[in-house]
């Protein structure tokens, strides 16, 4: 994307936005404790640029940590029409390097190094939606409604938001205060257990088939934004197919890469594709890779330490100093232009087309 200098209506003012391309540096304006473990940071651009962005896309956050393997994707949760900031929201994870430094660390005027924003995970344009959502799984589907609630257009939203307990539900206030000033927004919280709160007046539980068709009768006429842990999109998922959902009204969101597509392109002539050395200088390991597999996907199998999220080309937190060698790189925006020029690859969406030395 191109920086733009665009003037707004009614002032000579000259407005210019963020340039994916060039732009990384973020400045933390504020820290908000959402729940007793999930924080939410706002930053601004340190040029005081704007951002231009779609509700339900991320940003990828590189701190600059101790060994390097700190590159991490959130998604915005503030709502894309208040353009002069952007707010991430983070869970606390047990051992977790990056989401823990954030909690304990990142403090206003902090000045952080981010990407982005980057994401396919973009609400299409419907007159009925169902956004779910488990434990931070929120975030994306938050700058949705956000989003709706900004745009004041009529809005026909249901809303379910699962949590461990009642004191897990993130946005909760703020979610209640939406569906009672927001014509259209329904909303249904559903923790897990109730935990100290023993008044809790509604139902608790899991997603099931019976929940979904009282809370969402016309279920099958949504367009359904899901986003949360994997065992709690495989059940909406599950439940939406038994449903009536058609398959291309239920989108997703994960940066769950346990599974790595490794099928191997096809050959002309049933030639067995060459392979090649690929050494990762770092760890001192070298390991072979066809020209028809990914380095990452070879990587893994072979105990190869690599950070990777998306496995798709999309986050770019696999993002690696290639020193030596040649790559085809199909990516799909999660590494930038000067970033290949600089020497830097995806070993996600990469296939080796010569011996490779990688800087890990």
């Amino acid at each position: 994307m191109a920086t733009e200098m665009l003037t707004r209506t009614g002032t000579s003012a000259n407005v210019e936005f963020w340039n994916p391309e060039m732009d990384d540096k973020l400045q933390c304006i504020d820290v908000h404790d959402e729940t007793h473990d999930v924080k939410s940071f706002t930053f601004v651009s340190a040029d005081r640029k704007q951002f231009s962005f779609s509700a339900g896309q991320y940003f990828m956050f590189e701190l600059g940590l101790d060994d390097g393997d700190d590159g991490r994707c959130y998604s915005v949760s503030s709502s894309p029409l208040r353009n002069n900031a952007i707010t991430i929201t983070v869970k606390r994870v047990p051992g977790g390097k990056v989401s823990n430094w954030l909690h304990d660390n990142l403090t206003p005027n902090t000045v952080v190094r981010a990407s982005g924003p980057l994401g396919r995970f973009v609400r299409p344009a419907a007159k009925k939606y169902l956004f779910l959502s488990g434990g931070s799984g929120i975030t994306p589907v938050m700058s949705m409604a956000r989003e709706l609630a900004d745009a004041s257009e009529p809005t026909d939203v249901v809303f379910l938001h699962a949590g461990r307990s009642p004191q897990d539900l993130i946005f909760r206030n703020e979610l209640s205060n939406l569906a009672s000033r927001v014509k259209g927004f329904r909303l249904h919280l559903l923790p897990e257990e109730l935990g100290n709160e023993r008044s809790w007046s509604g139902l608790s539980g899991r997603i099931s088939k019976e929940f979904l068709t009282l809370a969402a009768p016309d279920i099958a006429e949504r367009i359904i934004m899901c986003c949360g842990p994997a065992p709690f999109m495989a059940a909406a998922r599950k439940i939406s197919a038994e449903l009536g959902v058609p398959a291309s009204s239920y989108h997703e969101e994960s940066f769950d890469a346990a599974v790595i597509d490794d099928a191997p392109a096809p050959i002309e002539d049933a030639v067995e594709a060459k392979s090649f050395s690929v050494q990762f200088a770092k760890q001192n390991k070298s390991i072979d890779v066809r020209a028809d597999q990914t380095v990452l996907s070879c990587a893994k199998k072979s105990g190869v330490r690599i950070p990777s999220s998306c496995a798709n080309g999309i986050c770019g937190t696999c993002k690696s100093k290639l020193t030596s060698g040649t790559v085809e790189m199909k990516h799909d925006g999660g590494i930038r232009q000067r970033e290949i020029d600089a020497g830097f690859f995806l070993p996600c969406c990469s296939r080796p087309l010569s011996d490779l030395v990688i800087d890990r």
